[in-house]
């Protein structure tokens, strides 16, 4: 194999697929990286054996075909610190590998390139589409909420549901439920699929802010997302979804509109006076014109006090307070709604106008 390309190009799909090396394996040629040279360009490839991602072709001057598996850490430290603009790679007998670029050149060892293993096969029939840029903020707006008690492995992973015209995502751990959904692009029947958090985390820094869309194929055990040739394979996680939707419920008895950033404020202050802000409830006293948030601990007390919009009943309730913060940093929005029902039901903040959006978040006993 011999091949010349841009230095940048090859960096940056070494960083795309190095998300896919495993770090913790009886097998050393996963912690490897395939270089697959081939007429028209190069592909690299990594795969832990749960998710496998193969980069779209490196624009090169392929001199020989073949492949190589090449040690991850070591393959991206050299590529990363050479200087130079074109990086010429080669290999020569027993596996090993000659890399040049400027005025460095470095030798290293392989692994043969058939013994990699093979990503999963996947027909590819009539894609589901989403924009990328939709996925995106599908997956940062929800991943926080994944469960990692492994015993309850279906909430480990989030729900996406395609259906003609959304495609939803639902993160569940126990204590919240965190929903949004946004446009499909194109469907060709309604799917559900529970994928492992790890995967959408690894997607999520693939994937582009712009209109380009995400071609998704779902099998039985695997899911499949090309973007713009950048392939990752994952399995799926096989089980039964908690049926989430039935928690969401329209009926309250209170329902406050306050702005958003300035309850995220008030959130972060009251919680400075706790060590552990995690282990200590913020109260939320709820009046027609105000909300008053205080918090209590050993080292001190915080008094915060906002005006908004309230109909209902007036309520005592508490909170984590890191479970709303998490929730209303994912909200775009300046004004966001949350309803109530009792001091022990969980409280839901939405759209103050819509659907496209719905956090669940169960109370602490006061």
């Amino acid at each position: 194999m011999k091949f010349t390309c841009q230095k940048d190009a090859l960096q940056n799909a070494i960083n795309i697929v190095s998300k896919a090396v495993s770090s913790k394996t009886s097998m050393p040629i996963l912690e490897c990286i395939l270089v697959k040279a081939e007429d028209g360009g190069v592909k690299l490839t990594a795969n832990d054996m749960e998710m496998a991602i193969e980069t779209a072709k490196i624009e090169a001057e392929v001199k020989e075909e073949g492949t190589i598996a090449l040690e991850a850490r070591m393959f991206s430290e050299i590529i990363r610190r050479v200087n130079g603009e074109k990086v010429s790679v080669s290999t020569g007998e027993n596996n090993s590998a000659v890399i040049n670029c400027g005025f460095s050149e470095y030798k290293i060892m392989g692994q043969p390139g058939d013994d990699f293993p093979e990503i999963p096969s996947i027909t590819k029939q009539e894609p589901y589409k989403i924009k990328q840029k939709d996925l995106k903020n599908l997956i940062i707006s929800t991943i926080f909420s994944v469960a990692s008690d492994e015993s309850k492995p279906t909430l480990t992973g989030e729900l996406i549901e395609i259906s003609e015209e959304y495609v939803n995502i639902v993160a569940v751990d126990g204590y919240r439920i965190s929903y949004k959904k946004a446009a499909a692009v194109s469907s060709p029947e309604p799917a559900k699929v529970i994928v492992p958090a790890k995967t959408l985390k690894e997607i999520s820094r693939i994937l582009l802010d712009g209109e380009e869309d995400v071609e998704i194929y779902i099998t039985e055990n695997h899911i499949l997302f090309d973007m713009e040739g950048n392939i990752l394979v994952s399995r799926v996680i096989n089980g039964e979804f908690i049926k989430y939707d039935q928690a969401f419920t329209n009926e309250y008895k209170t329902r406050a509109v306050i702005n958003r950033s300035e309850l995220i404020s008030a959130l972060e202050r009251a919680s400075l006076v706790s060590r552990d802000a995690r282990k200590v409830p913020v109260k939320l006293d709820i009046h027609p014109d105000n909300i008053i948030i205080t918090s209590q601990t050993e080292m001190g007390s915080a008094y915060e006090e906002l005006n908004t919009q309230t109909e209902g009943d007036e309520l005592k309730i508490a909170f984590n307070p890191r479970y709303l913060i998490d929730a209303l940093r994912a909200i775009e929005d300046e004004k966001v709604a949350v309803q109530f029902n009792s001091p022990l039901s969980p409280c839901i903040i939405k759209q103050e106008e819509g659907e496209e959006y719905k956090y669940l978040v169960l109370p602490l006993r006061m």
